[in-house]
């Protein structure tokens, strides 16, 4: 994990999250109203907690962000007070038990892609409240208190549909399952819940572990803002033992990173105000991060490839994520500090 790599882009990200975060509208709410008198999706109503920044799941991750930039970055001090006063106003005792009962209510809501994102900011949260001498632990321990019921929640939901989950999803957008547990994975092992752990990796063993041969040059289609097999990859190096992930790609994606392999090539965006198009930046970014993440188990030509390549990737994205249109703005600098990390 390269922390340092955040520092360059810290006060433009900031200000990103900022902005967003303090834009209401538009609001994708993705609320199934029960009747007549369940039709009120006021966003600050329905999730005091995750209103703003387009919908639930972009909400809950570009505070991530936030938390993630001011535990490990220095920003400057109006910056740092903008975001610290919008984390406080949001992550509330009483704000987090409207989400959790939301959840609790509407079981299926933003499976599993949002799940993962609300555990990954509970766990920086109290990752950044176990930092004591940080001067904003007591502030996270607030935070984190807040959101643990939440988490919570998402825990228990976890633990109840993987069982019933027939087959993997590996298309490129929100229900991606790979992705989804890569988040919650590293989250609740953070925050040490062993029980969804070994929930997500009994799954991920039984849907991923016979796969071989994943025909990379078919993808990306239009609208992904995830590689379907690097997603795959990526939650599969943390489960299988090292010795053992590396033998397993190699029959999975034994062409990635070879001369010409599309996983490596840049995504193209036509019309930055679509915001199924812009997705594709996205792609570029976590391709970058997970390319990343996977070079160490590659040899050394196909390791320098996929290394070269994520640093195009990223240049390649990169005036999208503060610069671009708010289809872009409201969600991508999360991506971003995705592919900074694994520098």
């Amino acid at each position: 994990m390269s922390i340092s790599a955040l520092q360059p882009h810290a006060q433009t990200w900031a200000t990103t999250i900022a902005e967003v975060l303090a834009t209401p509208w538009p609001y994708a709410a993705a609320h199934a109203s029960r009747g007549p008198e369940d039709c009120d999706v006021t966003p600050s109503r329905l999730h005091p907690m995750f209103h703003a920044s387009l919908d639930w799941h972009s909400s809950a991750h570009m505070q991530w962000s936030a938390i993630t930039l001011l535990h490990h970055t220095a920003l400057p001090e109006g910056t740092r007070d903008a975001l610290t006063a919008e984390l406080d106003s949001r992550l509330t005792d009483e704000n987090g038990q409207v989400e959790a009962t939301y959840l609790a209510d509407h079981p299926g809501y933003e499976r599993p892609y949002g799940w993962g994102w609300v555990a990954t900011l509970t766990a920086g949260a109290t990752a950044l409240a176990a930092d004591t001498a940080h001067p904003l632990a007591a502030r996270a321990r607030t935070w984190a208190t807040a959101l643990q019921p939440v988490a919570d929640q998402v825990g228990d939901h976890l633990i109840a549909w993987l069982p019933k989950l027939a087959f993997p999803i590996r298309h490129g957008v929100h229900s991606n399952t790979a992705f989804g547990l890569t988040l919650a994975r590293d989250a609740f092992e953070a925050l040490g819940v062993d029980d969804v752990v070994t929930a997500i990796d009994r799954a991920a063993r039984e849907f991923f572990l016979p796969d071989v041969d994943y025909p990379s040059s078919w993808e990306p289609s239009g609208a992904d803002f995830l590689s379907p097999a690097l997603c795959e990859a990526d939650l599969m190096r943390r489960v299988l033992p090292h010795q053992e992930f590396g033998a397993w790609l190699n029959t999975f994606l034994p062409v990635l990173a070879e001369p010409g392999e599309r996983l490596l090539q840049m995504p193209v965006v036509l019309d930055e105000t679509d915001g199924h198009a812009v997705h594709l930046h996205g792609l570029a970014l976590s391709r970058a991060a997970q390319l990343r993440a996977l070079a160490p188990f590659l040899e050394a030509p196909r390791a320098t490839a996929a290394r070269s390549a994520a640093d195009e990737l990223v240049a390649h994205a990169s005036a999208a994520i503060s610069e671009g249109d708010f289809m872009s703005t409201h969600w991508l600098v999360s991506f971003a500090v995705l592919a900074a990390l694994m520098e």
